[in-house]
């Protein structure tokens, strides 16, 4: 029992002196509560800070396309003295068609040969010099998306790859805006230029495009609200699903395929036709001499010949026959404007009429008034005397 308690105890203390030492160093540090020192700002490298150089040498290169060769050449000089600065030598290959980077003395910068890397595949994926020096410096990164081992068929592939570009490269620019990067897709590959959050949403971008998970104008007005939302503060640690809009993917219904109906199966192999000399048996011919057989067979040659003159003949006559006149209906339709023209005079006629009767009525009326409006007056002028 005592052995137990002094085992404990010495574990206890153990313990103890681990944790202690584990501890010693979690001090309130003079600078964690700092306000004036931002430790997301990526501090300009110093050369003092490195004043040795390099142990190693370290070097990589690169393929490019026979079709670049033209530009790199004439382009080489530019990027040439830009790595220059930051002491990284570089060799343009046009015999093997490669771009070699690769660390001196004078380079003090550990990092900047991983730069020189991505400096020479940007240039190798079409990406202009003067854009693709820029990598060089710290705030700017490079990401290159391989798209043509994500979808095998290669019709699928360009149109989906159209689409990420859109009219006039419209979808193309607006990501650029949104996401403040520098995009160029060309053929296999989209080489992307910019910060790392930028970075980020343009793979997320283009991988669901050429996925079809969702399109790149979706994509664009989440941005657009993500961009409203981050200029309100009090809304900085809030979530924002609740802004954000849910689109739901349609299925659209595909024209089924023509797929021919299935025979039904019979394990029964098909009857075995009737070969040339079973018929020849059946209809007699195989009896026959062989100067029966070529007279039998000159007979129904002459015989296609003959029908097939006749037809030509018939084609030919058809074109000089008159085509027949329809009588009956010229006859009804002559008949029936006669009629109407007819129908149209009485009408008139009878229209003039009434109207010349309403005008004697309306003569006469008034004559017979004035008549005897006259002699009322005659009758009135003595009774005044």
């Amino acid at each position: 029992m005592a052995s137990d308690d002094d085992a404990n105890a010495a574990a206890d203390v153990q313990e103890g002196e681990n944790w202690r030492r584990k501890g010693k160093h979690d001090k309130p540090k003079p600078w964690d509560d700092d306000p004036t020192i931002d430790r997301w700002t990526v501090e300009k490298f110093d050369p003092s800070w490195n004043e040795g150089g390099l142990l190693e040498v370290s070097s990589f290169s690169t393929l490019f396309p026979q079709y670049r060769e033209k530009y790199l050449q004439d382009a080489w000089p530019i990027v040439k003295g830009a790595l220059k600065e930051f002491g990284v030598s570089c060799e343009l290959n046009l015999v093997e068609g490669s771009m070699t980077v690769s660390t001196t003395r004078k380079t003090r910068d550990p990092y900047i040969i991983l730069k020189a890397r991505d400096l020479i595949k940007l240039l190798s994926r079409s990406v202009p010099a003067p854009q693709a020096i820029k990598v060089l410096n710290d705030e700017m990164n490079c990401d290159i998306i391989k798209i043509g081992s994500i979808i095998r068929n290669k019709e699928r592939f360009v149109k989906r790859r159209e689409r990420l570009l859109g009219p006039n490269l419209s979808t193309l620019k607006a990501i650029e805006i949104l996401t403040g990067c520098y995009i160029l897709v060309q053929g296999n590959t989209v080489a992307a230029m910019g910060s790392f959050k930028g970075l980020k949403q343009v793979r997320r971008v283009v991988e669901d495009c050429i996925k079809n998970i969702k399109h790149p104008v979706y994509h664009i007005k989440e941005l657009l609200i993500k961009r409203e939302l981050a200029k309100n503060p009090a809304l900085a640690t809030e979530s924002w699903d609740r802004f954000l809009p849910n689109f739901k993917k349609k299925n659209v219904k595909q024209k089924k395929p023509n797929t021919k109906e299935k025979k039904q199966y019979t394990p029964f192999p098909p009857p075995q036709q009737p070969s040339k000399i079973d018929l020849e048996l059946e209809s007699g011919e195989f009896f026959l001499s062989d100067k029966k057989k070529s007279a039998k067979k000159w007979q129904e040659k002459l015989d296609k010949q003959s029908e097939k003159s006749e037809e030509k003949k018939r084609k030919r006559e058809a074109a000089f026959v008159p085509p027949k006149e329809n009588t009956q209906s010229t006859k009804t339709a002559s008949d029936n404007n006669e009629i109407a023209d007819i129908t149209k005079s009485l009408k008139k006629k009878a229209k003039k009429f009434r109207n010349s009767e309403a005008q004697e009525n309306v003569k006469i009326e008034s004559y017979v008034a004035s008549n005897e409006e006259s002699l009322s007056k005659k009758k009135r002028k003595p009774s005044s005397m």
